[in-house]
């Protein structure tokens, strides 16, 4: 199963993408992928929070990118647009938590990130490999625009998450990402309402989702014990394991296990 977690920054994707792979993870293969710009996953996956300052993105491995996408005799600045990546991997992932795995992939820095340039070429590629030939559970923590994920590609994601709070910025992040999804045939898109705060905030997510017809898996409280781990730098699901936040990410983990049990 495929996995891919996308939504604006600051709206909680990174917890609950960690957070998904570690209940994965007691059942399952998992491979968790950091495709997003702050490279935080590895907080919320439990792992050694020094490890951070070690990893280097394969973004950023420029003698790699350039071992695997150069075309031979050629300095002009032609690249290969399709490099082979299928051992980079298992090459270069890290052993985490219950078994699972994470690869860093990081984003490329540049004012325009679409741009179709060699570190893009491989990133592509990777995620192409990542999701259409990988069998694990592959769970994405994606950058909100979803820069690396080609049409081709996208149709290998059996679910995409946006995460969502209840406020216009997040909603419309999260209309856009709903577009973009449709328009790559994702098979399932499922919205999910974090921090939230009382009846009126998870009505307002619930009216939102019934217009954009997506439907809602699940609604996540705000939390305070979130903010004492974070100040802490502690893993919530090591930490809290049974705060109403975690727990709410656990039945969303339940519907997820019984949709790629049946998938499969």
């Amino acid at each position: 199963m495929k996995i891919a977690v996308a939504g604006k920054g600051g709206a909680g994707k990174t917890l609950i993408a960690g957070t998904l792979a570690r209940f994965f993870a007691k059942d399952f293969e998992v491979l968790a992928i950091d495709n997003d710009p702050s490279m935080n996953l590895i907080y919320s996956l439990g792992m050694n929070p020094n490890l951070r300052n070690e990893i280097t993105p394969i973004s950023q491995m420029n003698k790699l990118i350039e071992e695997r996408t150069s075309i031979d005799g050629s300095d002009s600045g032609i690249y290969n647009a399709n490099p082979s990546v299928s051992d980079i991997p298992d090459k270069y992932k890290i052993h985490g938590p219950d078994n699972l795995e994470l690869l860093v992939l990081g984003t490329i820095d540049e004012p325009n990130t679409g741009c179709f340039c060699a570190p893009n070429a491989l990133i592509r590629s990777l995620l192409a490999d990542l999701i259409l030939k990988r069998n694990e559970v592959v769970i994405i923590d994606f950058e909100a625009g979803l820069e690396h994920l080609g049409r081709g590609t996208a149709k290998g994601i059996d679910t995409m998450l946006i995460i969502t709070q209840a406020y216009r910025k997040s909603l419309d992040i999260s209309e856009k990402i709903i577009k973009l999804a449709e328009k790559m045939s994702i098979k399932k898109v499922f919205l999910v309402g974090n921090n939230i705060e009382n009846d009126f905030s998870k009505k307002v997510i619930q009216e939102w989702a019934n217009e954009q017809d997506v439907d809602v898996i699940g609604y996540i409280p705000r939390d305070p014990k979130l903010v004492r781990c974070e100040i802490e730098s502690k893993t919530p699901f090591d930490a809290i394991p049974n705060s109403e936040a975690i727990q709410a990410i656990k039945r969303i983990y339940m519907k997820l296990k019984e949709f790629y049990v049946n998938y499969s």
